[in-house]
């Protein structure tokens, strides 16, 4: 029996790409996964999880990495639940080996619900799927689709701060990324082509700037009228 695990990285951020990464592995090789400790990628170092990318490659039958720019991110329709679980699919219908059975991490509060939305007509194979919460933490195959996808995003990220510098995380909660973002508004006028566009962090940062260059304007204004006076 073929079994699959698919997880995303990047779903949150307001820099990067999100990464969906789908992986299948035979259910006699199911031992030698376990044996190489892997778990939900946010638990392990980065450099943990760098050394597992290849091993885990190694014992996969097959896999598939889709990575999705900022800007199929910001020009989606629809709900971003409902955009993880269309490019799901579309991962899954990628892999040359398909699976029995599809475990995932489901982004819905209703885990049967993400599962009916992923399988039925969006598969182009039959398969069972199993839909759950944490299930990076619960089923190995998961823990291995959650790593692929992390390490991708991390490169992915490196790759950028070569371009642009230090941009943190490229999480909303992250001071650097806040202050990288503010800074480039500042000098530009506008953000960079790497951010997603329509999230609240940027609107913000556009009403924190804007804001204080009215009242720069009018002080200085006031000054002007002051001198004369």
């Amino acid at each position: 029996m073929k079994l699959a695990g698919i997880d995303e990285a990047g779903r949150g951020p307001v820099i990067g790409p999100m990464v969906i990464a789908a992986v299948v592995i035979d259910e006699k090789n199911l031992p030698k996964l376990e044996e190489l400790n892997v778990r939900d990628s946010k638990k392990l170092t980065p450099k943990r999880r760098e050394r597992l990318f290849n091993d885990i490659i190694e014992v996969l039958d097959d896999y598939a990495i889709l990575e999705l720019s900022p800007d199929v991110i910001g020009s989606r329709e629809g709900t971003l639940n409902e955009f993880e679980v269309e490019n799901f699919a579309k991962a899954l219908n990628s892999l040359k080996i398909k699976p029995d059975v599809v475990y995932a991490d489901a982004a819905d509060v209703d885990e049967e619900r993400f599962a009916r939305e992923l399988g039925g007509e969006r598969l182009t194979f039959k398969a069972e799927v199993v839909a759950k919460h944490k299930a990076d933490d619960i089923f190995p195959v998961v823990s291995a689709a959650s790593i692929l996808a992390k390490v991708t995003r991390d490169r992915a990220i490196e790759k950028l701060k070569e371009e642009y510098g230090e941009i943190g995380s490229g999480y909303p909660s992250d001071p650097r990324t806040r202050a990288f973002l503010e800074n480039y508004y500042r000098e530009h006028g506008e953000f960079p082509p790497i951010v997603r566009k329509g999230w609240k962090t940027l609107k913000k940062i556009v009403e924190k700037v804007e804001g204080e260059k009215k009242a720069e304007e009018k002080q200085a204004t006031l000054d002007r009228y002051l001198r004369k006076a």
